[in-house]
Protein backbone atom coordinates (compact mmCIF):
# COMPACT_ATOMS: atom_id res chain seq x y z
CA UNK A 1 0.00 0.00 0.00
CA UNK A 2 1.68 3.06 -1.19
CA UNK A 3 0.53 5.16 2.05
CA UNK A 4 2.86 2.70 4.11
CA UNK A 5 5.90 2.65 2.16
CA UNK A 6 8.98 3.24 3.86
CA UNK A 7 7.41 2.14 7.26
CA UNK A 8 8.64 -0.94 8.74
CA UNK A 9 4.85 -2.83 8.94
CA UNK A 10 2.42 -2.76 6.05
CA UNK A 11 -0.89 -2.82 8.27
CA UNK A 12 -3.27 -4.62 6.30
CA UNK A 13 -5.07 -5.63 9.16
CA UNK A 14 -6.06 -2.11 10.56
CA UNK A 15 -6.71 -0.73 6.73
CA UNK A 16 -8.97 -3.97 6.20
CA UNK A 17 -10.45 -3.80 9.69
CA UNK A 18 -11.74 -0.27 8.76
CA UNK A 19 -12.90 -0.97 5.01
CA UNK A 20 -14.88 -3.70 6.31
CA UNK A 21 -16.18 -1.46 9.11
CA UNK A 22 -17.59 0.46 6.28
CA UNK A 23 -19.09 -1.98 4.36
CA UNK A 24 -20.51 -3.28 7.21
CA UNK A 25 -22.51 0.22 7.36
CA UNK A 26 -22.96 0.04 4.17
CA UNK A 27 -24.91 -3.61 3.75
CA UNK A 28 -22.42 -5.04 1.55
CA UNK A 29 -22.45 -9.06 0.48
CA UNK A 30 -20.14 -10.97 -1.18
CA UNK A 31 -17.02 -9.19 -1.49
CA UNK A 32 -14.49 -9.03 -3.87
CA UNK A 33 -11.21 -6.85 -3.46
CA UNK A 34 -8.46 -5.60 -5.18
CA UNK A 35 -5.02 -3.56 -4.39
CA UNK A 36 -4.75 -0.68 -7.13
CA UNK A 37 -1.96 1.46 -7.19
CA UNK A 38 -3.52 4.44 -5.10
CA UNK A 39 -5.96 2.52 -3.21
CA UNK A 40 -7.95 -0.53 -3.27
CA UNK A 41 -11.68 -1.40 -5.34
CA UNK A 42 -14.24 -3.11 -3.79
CA UNK A 43 -17.38 -4.32 -5.33
CA UNK A 44 -20.39 -6.28 -3.76
CA UNK A 45 -24.00 -6.54 -3.77
CA UNK A 46 -26.24 -4.44 -2.00
CA UNK A 47 -29.46 -4.16 -1.12
CA UNK A 48 -32.03 -1.37 -1.75
CA UNK A 49 -35.17 -0.23 -1.62
CA UNK A 50 -36.07 -3.42 0.92
CA UNK A 51 -38.93 -1.88 3.09
CA UNK A 52 -41.38 -3.56 5.86
CA UNK A 53 -44.79 -2.59 6.20
CA UNK A 54 -48.41 -3.71 7.66
CA UNK A 55 -49.36 -4.84 4.37
CA UNK A 56 -46.56 -5.75 2.29
CA UNK A 57 -43.21 -6.58 2.71
CA UNK A 58 -40.50 -5.73 -0.23
CA UNK A 59 -37.64 -7.46 -0.45
CA UNK A 60 -35.56 -4.84 -2.46
CA UNK A 61 -33.69 -4.93 -5.52
CA UNK A 62 -29.85 -6.50 -5.12
CA UNK A 63 -27.59 -4.47 -7.12
CA UNK A 64 -23.69 -4.91 -7.80
CA UNK A 65 -21.69 -1.81 -6.27
CA UNK A 66 -18.36 -0.89 -7.15
CA UNK A 67 -16.02 1.50 -4.88
CA UNK A 68 -12.99 2.67 -5.11
CA UNK A 69 -10.73 3.62 -2.53
CA UNK A 70 -8.14 6.15 -2.37
CA UNK A 71 -5.32 5.79 -0.07
CA UNK A 72 -6.62 9.24 1.46
CA UNK A 73 -10.27 7.64 1.86
CA UNK A 74 -8.68 4.42 4.05
CA UNK A 75 -6.65 6.82 6.39
CA UNK A 76 -10.45 8.61 6.71
CA UNK A 77 -11.64 5.13 7.15
CA UNK A 78 -9.07 4.47 10.15
CA UNK A 79 -8.99 7.59 12.20
CA UNK A 80 -13.20 7.45 12.01
CA UNK A 81 -12.99 3.57 13.13
CA UNK A 82 -10.26 4.62 15.41
CA UNK A 83 -13.00 6.99 17.20
CA UNK A 84 -15.16 4.67 17.20
CA UNK A 85 -13.68 2.14 19.36
CA UNK A 86 -12.31 4.36 21.49
CA UNK A 87 -14.71 7.31 22.42
CA UNK A 88 -15.52 4.85 24.94
CA UNK A 89 -19.36 6.37 25.62
CA UNK A 90 -20.60 3.09 24.55
CA UNK A 91 -19.00 -0.38 23.62
CA UNK A 92 -17.98 -1.06 19.50
CA UNK A 93 -19.75 -4.27 18.31
CA UNK A 94 -17.93 -4.87 15.43
CA UNK A 95 -19.97 -6.45 12.29
CA UNK A 96 -18.77 -9.43 10.09
CA UNK A 97 -16.56 -7.77 7.96
CA UNK A 98 -14.71 -5.79 10.33
CA UNK A 99 -13.86 -8.68 12.09
CA UNK A 100 -13.14 -11.18 9.16
CA UNK A 101 -11.21 -8.37 7.66
CA UNK A 102 -9.06 -7.63 10.47
CA UNK A 103 -7.90 -11.44 10.70
CA UNK A 104 -7.05 -11.83 6.97
CA UNK A 105 -5.27 -8.19 7.09
CA UNK A 106 -3.19 -9.84 10.49
CA UNK A 107 -2.85 -13.21 8.07
CA UNK A 108 -1.53 -11.13 5.25
CA UNK A 109 0.85 -8.89 7.62
CA UNK A 110 2.55 -12.35 8.40
CA UNK A 111 3.11 -12.88 5.06
CA UNK A 112 4.39 -9.42 3.81
CA UNK A 113 2.57 -9.58 0.54
CA UNK A 114 3.40 -6.90 -2.56
CA UNK A 115 -0.15 -6.97 -3.80
CA UNK A 116 -3.55 -8.00 -3.00
CA UNK A 117 -6.59 -9.66 -4.57
CA UNK A 118 -9.17 -11.55 -2.44
CA UNK A 119 -12.98 -12.46 -2.78
CA UNK A 120 -15.65 -14.21 -0.92
CA UNK A 121 -17.94 -17.15 -1.56
CA UNK A 122 -20.57 -17.95 0.94
CA UNK A 123 -18.51 -16.53 4.27
CA UNK A 124 -14.87 -17.99 2.61
CA UNK A 125 -12.71 -16.25 0.98
CA UNK A 126 -9.87 -16.85 -1.17
CA UNK A 127 -6.73 -14.66 -1.43
CA UNK A 128 -4.11 -14.19 -4.14
CA UNK A 129 -1.16 -13.08 -2.84
CA UNK A 130 1.54 -11.71 -4.69
CA UNK A 131 4.82 -12.66 -3.39
CA UNK A 132 8.43 -11.13 -3.97
CA UNK A 133 11.81 -13.46 -3.28
CA UNK A 134 15.39 -13.62 -4.38
CA UNK A 135 14.00 -15.96 -6.63
CA UNK A 136 11.14 -13.37 -8.32
CA UNK A 137 7.51 -12.52 -8.17
CA UNK A 138 5.26 -15.09 -8.01
CA UNK A 139 1.49 -15.52 -6.94
CA UNK A 140 0.52 -17.65 -4.03
CA UNK A 141 -3.39 -18.69 -2.83
CA UNK A 142 -4.83 -19.44 0.24
CA UNK A 143 -8.08 -20.39 1.18
CA UNK A 144 -10.34 -19.33 4.87
CA UNK A 145 -13.65 -21.13 4.99
CA UNK A 146 -16.14 -19.94 7.57
CA UNK A 147 -14.83 -21.96 10.42
CA UNK A 148 -11.35 -21.05 9.77
CA UNK A 149 -12.15 -17.11 10.05
CA UNK A 150 -14.10 -18.12 13.20
CA UNK A 151 -10.92 -19.58 14.84
CA UNK A 152 -8.98 -16.92 14.05
CA UNK A 153 -11.10 -14.58 15.61
CA UNK A 154 -11.19 -16.84 18.31
CA UNK A 155 -6.93 -16.66 18.56
CA UNK A 156 -7.33 -12.91 17.85
CA UNK A 157 -6.46 -11.96 21.77
CA UNK A 158 -3.85 -13.96 22.69
CA UNK A 159 -2.25 -13.05 19.33
CA UNK A 160 -2.25 -9.35 20.68
CA UNK A 161 -0.60 -10.13 23.14
CA UNK A 162 2.66 -11.12 21.01
CA UNK A 163 1.98 -8.62 18.57
CA UNK A 164 4.78 -5.56 18.66
CA UNK A 165 3.99 -2.73 16.72
CA UNK A 166 6.23 0.04 15.85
Amino acid sequence: MRIYEGSARQDFEEVFRSIGAFLDLRGMKDILLLEAPDGFVVQGLVVSGASVGTWSDTIGTVTKETLTFLDEDIARFMEEAGARRGNGAEPHQAGHYEVAFRVIGRYMDDQKPRDVFFFEQDGAFVLRLLMSSQAGSRHELAEFTRDDIADMVARGPSLRHTQTKP
